[in-house]
């Protein structure tokens, strides 16, 4: 399901970081009294009343410095600006207002987004006098917040999700359609393979209108069957900064994949897998969204009969968090292999899909045993007792166990390795989940 997404934006030491570790739960963002600590933008998953959004935390906003580093943080939190469906601007209550608190509320106001004002750091009932100067940025209603002490965040969660209402309405009524969510780098060639499956003379396309993100959307009918492509390639009327800064492609990705059943992990033959790839690639993973691997612009590579499996072998090393991901090598530019992607799609499609009897599993399950005993921790060794397939896409797996401090994650590993292997569960990834249970029981 897609989130909504809200960016926590203002100028430097007003408490952004502090209010996105508390909205989130956990210390993910730096947090000091040094101004420009946050440089870049830090997302994670925020959930209040059994609504979910994705929350962008964002470096403190100079708007008039020719410092390199502060420009670059200006620019990050632009782009945050940009991907998100709601703004938080913070302000500082103790320190009252500034003038660049104007300046960046003019900066959001350009963008023409939905805004909600947090003054920060009002301890004291005494200092909610200092509120009210905040209506003078002319960007609704301030609420009052302390990050640091918790106060006022209920109230603040719950404007938040009265703000998102009409999202998750969308989410409930989106189409029940394969959506296929392109992802990669930026300028590894997304736009030019979509643009080139969409001039196939088979293909039949109409325009769908996005959702709530700047993703385009476009519909297209293979062999008669629908799928939707999830172009993540750029805001295409926008600064071209934007499309040089790869930290970028992370928070449209997220997006993307949110959105999608099927992923496609573009990668680009002449650079290799990079530390920017493998990161993208986990977003699909760490959904459990069935993923396929495109090596692009193999064209572009000088080749002999050893090339393509040492590609391969580098992919998947880097890749080994998903090694179920079937590799496919072509080029966008000439169409070389394209015609093997939906194949693809279709086979890891029927893979995510598929289901096995509680009754072989479990014979699966002794055999496993059988070959490999559990570990054993202070004298006590992991019994299993029964296991069940819960759910598809991703296909889940529930173990019943006697203690869980008994299950080594090396052995869990070893359970899941083998039960792709001996299910052909190639091209999904496969999620398995360890429960307690007495042996009476």
């Amino acid at each position: 399901m897609p989130k909504p997404i809200v960016a926590v934006v203002g100028r430097p030491n007003v408490g952004k970081s502090t209010l996105f570790n508390k909205l989130v739960g956990e210390r993910i963002a730096i947090v000091e009294d040094t101004p420009g600590v946050t440089r870049d933008r830090i997302i994670a998953d925020a959930e209040w009343q059994n609504h979910h959004f994705t929350l962008i935390d964002t470096g403190g906003i100079e708007p008039n410095t020719k410092d390199d580093i502060l420009m670059q943080m200006r620019i990050q939190a632009e782009l945050a600006i940009d991907m998100a469906d709601l703004i938080v601007l913070i302000v500082d209550g103790r320190e009252g207002l500034t003038a660049s608190d104007y300046e960046v509320a003019n900066m959001i106001r350009k963008h023409d987004k939905d805004v909600l004002l947090a003054v920060n750091k009002l301890d004291h009932i005494n200092m909610e006098a200092g509120l009210y100067e905040f209506y003078n940025l002319g960007i609704g209603e301030p609420m009052s917040i302390s990050a640091e002490q918790g106060l006022g965040l209920g109230d603040f969660l719950d404007e938040i999700i009265d703000r998102m209402k009409r999202y998750y309405v969308e989410e409930e009524q989106e189409e029940d359609r394969l959506n296929i969510a392109v992802i990669g780098k930026p300028n590894v060639g997304k736009s030019t393979l979509i643009n080139k499956l969409l001039g196939e003379d088979r293909l039949i396309v109409s325009n769908v209108p996005g959702t709530t993100r700047d993703a385009i959307d476009t519909a297209v009918k293979v062999d008669g069957k629908d799928y939707v492509l999830i172009d993540t390639a750029g805001l295409r009327k926008k600064k071209k900064i934007y499309e040089d800064i790869e930290r970028y492609s992370i928070v449209r990705a997220v997006a993307a994949v949110e959105r999608s059943h099927i992923v496609l992990v573009l990668i680009d033959a002449t650079q290799g897998v990079t530390e920017q790839d493998a990161k993208i690639a986990g977003i699909a993973h760490n959904r459990g969204i069935p993923s396929i691997v495109i090596v692009n612009k193999w064209d572009a590579v000088e080749k002999d009969h050893k090339t393509m499996k040492k590609m391969e072998a580098e992919i998947r090393d880097q890749l080994s968090f998903m090694d179920y991901a079937p590799i496919l090598f072509i080029s966008a530019h000439t169409g070389q292999r394209l015609g093997k992607i939906f194949e693809l799609v279709e086979f890891v499609k029927a893979q995510s899909e598929k289901r096995i009897t509680t009754g072989k599993l479990n014979e699966a399950i002794a055999e496993f045993v059988m070959l490999k005993q559990p570990p054993a921790k202070h004298g006590r060794r992991l019994k299993i007792f029964y296991a069940s397939q819960v759910t598809i896409n991703p296909p889940t797996f529930i173990i019943f166990v006697n203690d869980q401090a008994l299950v080594h994650f090396s052995y869990q590993r070893y359970l899941e390795n083998k039960i792709r292997e001996t299910f052909d569960f190639f091209g999904t990834p496969i999620r398995i989940i360890m429960r307690e249970r007495s042996e009476k029981d």
